[in-house]
């Protein structure tokens, strides 16, 4: 059974407005945050997406940083810039997968609580 139901104040259907919260992982999130004000099911996808892609963003900042440090044009060989690309390629690959499935997710009507983010959100929506 589906969880998105009523209506949303922006016009649109709940399932669409919970799909899309995911697309620009954190930015959209949270515009559907600040306008969509009567939809817990909306407001759910919108926090999760804030929480999930706002860590997820902080930790390709943190590699970033991580990566200008170790990067070193004269060395030969895979060094710690490699080892943190390719982590850094591999959340990437996370992301998205999970950006994804969220998306699906919702789109079906589904509340679909990820660890900890889940929690919050659902406490907060």
């Amino acid at each position: 059974m589906s969880e998105a139901s009523g209506k949303t104040s922006m016009g649109m259907e709940p399932n669409v407005a919970g799909l899309l919260c995911y697309l620009a992982w954190w930015l959209t999130g949270l515009i559907f945050f600040i306008i969509e004000k009567e939809n817990k099911f909306v407001r759910f996808h919108a926090i999760q997406s804030m929480v999930v892609f706002g860590a997820i963003s902080i930790v390709f900042i943190i590699l970033s940083i991580i990566m200008s440090i170790t990067f070193n044009p004269f060395a030969f060989g895979f060094g710690l810039w490699g080892v943190f690309s390719v982590i850094n390629w591999l959340v990437w690959v996370l992301a998205v997968v999970m950006m994804i499935i969220l998306m699906i997710q919702a789109y079906q009507g589904k509340k679909f609580k990820l660890p900890w983010a889940g929690d919050f959100a659902e406490k907060h929506a």
